[in-house]
């Protein structure tokens, strides 16, 4: 049985039209061991290929995001096995981060280690008002290992993010609030629902002009100002080769801001 599955709204059900949920579904603690790593993978890979899908949710169930990796996996593990094996599950995380659509992490009960760190992967994070957070590996002698070292100062600052990995404790969501790692806090209950009508929004506008904003700050935070900027030169002028352009364009004139009706599919102006 699989372990992350990808639900695909039609508009009929909870879940809205456009909008992708990958949910984690390996009870009871959604531990992320190396099958769940390789169905993550896949699931990123296909959300990511699917014109049809224009926005993300990340999801672990009512009770608990993902408590972390699977302990007992990593225990049998010296150090040439390590070596070998877990630069392959950075695979897994790096693909959702690499979605080219807005993703939304909405986190219930636990996020630590490994599930903060998919969480980590999000374009934004709604918690619920209970949970917890945290980077917890220090406390097994080991550090992050799936991009928390990286992706958690790059959201919260070095000093912030030391705090938490060196210490390794946990942090509930007004605090994880306050210090920028979440985006919104909500009670339990509707947790999944806010990040589901918050995908929603998201579906509604350019496709590819979203694609484009998300590579360049994601992209550009990773080299320097002046790289960045020429990546933003390109990709600016790359969406003028779009349907979208022209009809946000032609409808601002025409009708003035926020009128727009966008296809959200490739094609070039005038096509």
């Amino acid at each position: 049985m699989a372990s992350v599955r990808v639900e695909i709204g039609d508009g009929t059900g909870e879940i809205p039209a456009a909008v992708a949920v990958i949910r984690l579904d390996r009870p009871p603690m959604n531990a992320i061991n190396t099958e769940v790593h390789a169905e993550l993978l896949a699931a990123a890979q296909q959300v990511s290929a699917d014109d049809a899908v224009r926005a993300v949710v990340l999801y672990g169930g009512e009770k608990v995001f993902a408590a972390g990796a699977d302990v007992k996996e990593f225990a049998q593990l010296d150090y040439e096995a390590a070596l070998k094996g877990v630069p392959r599950l950075m695979l897994s995380v790096n693909a959702l981060a690499a979605i080219p659509k807005p993703v939304i992490a909405a986190v219930t009960g636990y996020a630590l280690g490994g599930g903060c760190e998919v969480a980590l992967t999000a374009d934004f994070r709604i918690s619920a008002d209970t949970a917890k957070w945290g980077q917890p590996e220090i406390l097994l002698g080991i550090i992050p290992g799936m991009g928390g070292s990286q992706r958690l100062p790059r959201l919260i600052g070095p000093a912030k993010a030391k705090d938490l990995i060196y210490t390794g404790r946990f942090v509930d969501a007004q605090e994880a609030l306050e210090i920028g790692l979440v985006d919104a806090v909500v009670p339990a209950a509707e947790t999944y629902s806010a990040a589901l009508a918050t995908a929603a929004k998201f579906t509604t506008l350019p496709a590819l002009a979203l694609r484009a904003a998300k590579a360049a700050i994601d992209q550009g935070l990773d080299g320097d100002l002046a790289t960045g900027l020429k990546l933003e030169s390109h990709l600016f002028g790359s969406l003028f080769a779009t349907r979208d352009r022209e009809i946000g364009l032609t409808s601002f004139v025409q009708n003035g801001p926020g009128k727009a009706v966008f296809t959200g599919v490739p094609g070039a102006s005038g096509e």
